[in-house]
């Protein structure tokens, strides 16, 4: 039933908006300061408490970033409530930026191609609340009729099903209200998915790679106009003829996670093709959960931003910072260089970032398992040994 009515939902939508033009670029040069925000799945207090920690927007909520550049590594929604809320803060920021020479980037992910496409396995029930208006229950009784109407004139192989008491009380549990406008709005042509398919997949700035989950050999080289413009064709329901399934292809820019997670020794060598390919030194990927801070790999040329986060330890809103010709963690609202160009250095980073969690929690194990050796580092927070 689900499927079906997903289905029937994009073809609905396309009937009430026009889609926008995408943009072109996909790289920037000589950028001073540059903010990479991880996965955020639907956080909207997190994501404006790390805004305003990097001095990206004021009291208001309005841009105070100036020329800095803000990279959203994608996954705005599903698992959490607010994405709405995040998607409208970040449609206002784009053209404040834009006045102030800055950029907002809001990268593509699979969560959003996800909610675009119609797969909705992790949507939380408040993004459909967030949606509800008094005229919601005479939008779903609407959408209801039209449903089955749809059914009526085509019924599926497996036959009809009977349109009774309990097979409307189960459909609506399935569309609780404020779902019909979640769809609409999410569709390849609604307002918010408009706006998705409007954006990058795959970015270069200065001499940094960003994107959402990484980089396969298939897709070391590739030419990041043409993944750009694949992944926007797809997300908009249309086929791409360079690479037709970009949005699934598990070594894509929106699933890949070798980077991330991969043992280094087998992994090097695909990150020295992407590296090579991409003209880069580095990537910075989110999508996967290694640990609870942003985590150097390959001796700092890999920077994992998506942050995991256990139940009984506390969120430290790690996010990336580029500033003065460094990379720097902002772990708990402390900065942490990144220095890890060598085994050793990346020991004594877990060290200082475990300091600031009182020498427990997810890093805290990480350090005692990734480090050969004991390493001492001493913070603000204390040390780790």
């Amino acid at each position: 039933m689900k499927a079906l009515s997903g289905l029937f939902a994009a073809a609905l939508a396309t009937l009430f908006f026009t889609a926008v033009p995408a943009f072109a670029q996909a790289q920037w040069d000589n950028v001073s300061r540059i903010v990479a925000i991880g996965d955020l799945e639907g956080d909207y207090e997190k994501f404006t408490d790390m805004l305003r920690t990097a001095q990206l927007i004021d009291a208001h909520d309005n841009w105070s970033g100036g020329t800095a550049h803000l990279v959203q590594l994608g996954d705005i929604p599903d698992r959490g409530p607010n994405s709405r809320m995040i998607m409208d803060l970040l449609m206002r920021l784009e053209p404040q930026a834009r006045r102030a020479g800055g950029y907002v980037h809001a990268l593509i992910g699979n969560h959003e191609a996800m909610n675009v496409e119609g797969d909705l396995r992790y949507v939380h029930p408040g993004e459909y609340a967030a949606f509800v208006t008094r005229n919601s229950t005479r939008e779903r009784n609407r959408y209801y009729d039209r449903y089955v109407a749809a059914l009526r004139a085509n019924p599926p192989p497996s036959g009809l099903p009977t349109f009774d008491a309990a097979y409307r009380t189960q459909w609506n549990q399935e569309h609780p209200l404020g779902w019909v406008e979640h769809r609409n709005a999410w569709a390849p042509t609604g307002h918010y998915g408009q706006w998705i398919a409007s954006h990058d997949a795959v970015i270069r700035i200065n001499d940094t790679l960003f994107l959402h989950a990484g980089l396969g050999s298939a897709f070391a080289a590739a030419p990041r106009e043409g993944m750009n413009d694949a992944v926007r064709l797809n997300v908009r329901g249309q086929a791409s003829p360079a690479f037709p399934d970009i949005q699934h292809n598990q070594e894509g820019p929106l699933w890949y996670r070798g980077l991330s997670q991969n043992p280094e020794a087998t992994e090097t060598a695909n990150l020295e093709n992407v590296l090579r390919g991409q003209g880069v030194a580095r990537v910075v990927v989110g999508h996967t959960k290694v640990t609870s801070t942003v985590l150097p790999r390959f001796n700092g040329r890999v920077l994992v931003a998506d942050i995991g986060v256990p139940g009984s330890h506390s969120d430290p809103h790690a996010f990336l910072i580029y500033e003065n010709e460094t990379w720097v963690t902002v772990h708990r609202g402390q900065r942490v260089p990144i220095t890890a160009s060598t085994p050793q250095e990346t020991c004594a980073y877990l060290g200082r970032i475990a300091g600031l969690d009182n020498g427990s929690g997810p890093v805290a194990e990480l350090a005692r398992t990734q480090c050969a050796a004991p390493t001492a580092a001493t913070t603000s927070g204390g040390s780790f040994q």
